[in-house]
């Protein structure tokens, strides 16, 4: 089976989304690369969120795509505490029609048993996965304690593996994919590099090829995100030669 290719919008940037009047108008060239889907940031929509994920439904509809929606908030706001606003994004994800939410894992389960998690996710009717961000709660050990003890369950299923993101909290993405890859759902691919002592994510042919190890260790036929940068005098067809290149990786 073929894998499935997805576009995140903020890999064009932040303030080229801006400039482009929205994410909407990138679903086209999306569409034309050859890619699956889009993953829709919540931090590029504007003001009148609602309107315009109804906008991208229809928009994302059209043009043959399938949806994931990704929201920059924890999971659990405390330990054991699910963040406040869950219903609501869950809402925003059922007016896009995504398949998914990624969120990253935040504070953690606490004291939660498997059992007590499902019922608390029980009214939750799109599914969730959980992303290691760059911050300490995304590094290898909360994201194994979570997993561990939780996987499978039914609501979260599974994990966001970010190729780039363990760099920036100081952990090798290699140790980060032997542990944790029988739980990956989908994968961010991204290179980064460091200069003047910080990370910056760059495109897989600026990089040394880290990714393909890293893609090679991933379970077979998962989803594959690109989330590094998108950039270029012709978008298109910078978007369709990275849509190829993972496709054939």
């Amino acid at each position: 089976m073929e894998r499935k290719i997805i576009v995140v919008t903020a890999a064009f940037g932040a303030e080229v989304v801006q400039q482009a009047g929205g994410q909407q108008y990138f679903i086209p060239i999306i569409a034309q690369s050859g890619a699956d889907g889009v993953e829709i940031r919540r931090e590029l929509l504007s003001s009148a969120a609602e309107e315009e994920l109804v906008n991208l439904k229809l928009i994302i509809e059209d043009k043959g795509l399938f949806s994931y929606y990704s929201v920059p908030e924890y999971l659990f706001t405390a330990p054991g505490t699910l963040n406040p606003r869950l219903k609501q994004f869950q809402h925003e994800a059922a007016l896009l029609n995504a398949q998914v939410i990624k969120f990253a894992l935040g504070a953690g389960a606490g004291s939660y048993s498997p059992e007590q998690l499902a019922k608390q996710l029980s009214d939750c009717t799109i599914p969730l996965l959980i992303e290691n961000d760059q911050t300490a709660t995304g590094k290898i050990q909360p994201m194994l304690d979570y997993f561990n003890h939780f996987h499978p369950l039914t609501v979260v299923q599974g994990m966001t593996f970010d190729m780039a993101n363990w760099l920036w909290v100081d952990e090798s993405p290699s140790k980060a994919a032997e542990q944790l890859a029988p739980y990956v759902s989908y994968c961010h691919v991204k290179a980064a590099i460091k200069r003047d002592a910080s990370w910056h994510a760059i495109n897989l042919d600026q990089s040394q090829g880290e990714w393909r190890s890293l893609l090679s260790m991933m379970p077979e036929g998962i989803p594959l995100g690109i989330e590094f940068p998108l950039e270029g005098h012709d978008i298109a067809e910078c978007v369709h030669y990275y849509v190829g290149l993972l496709r054939s990786a």
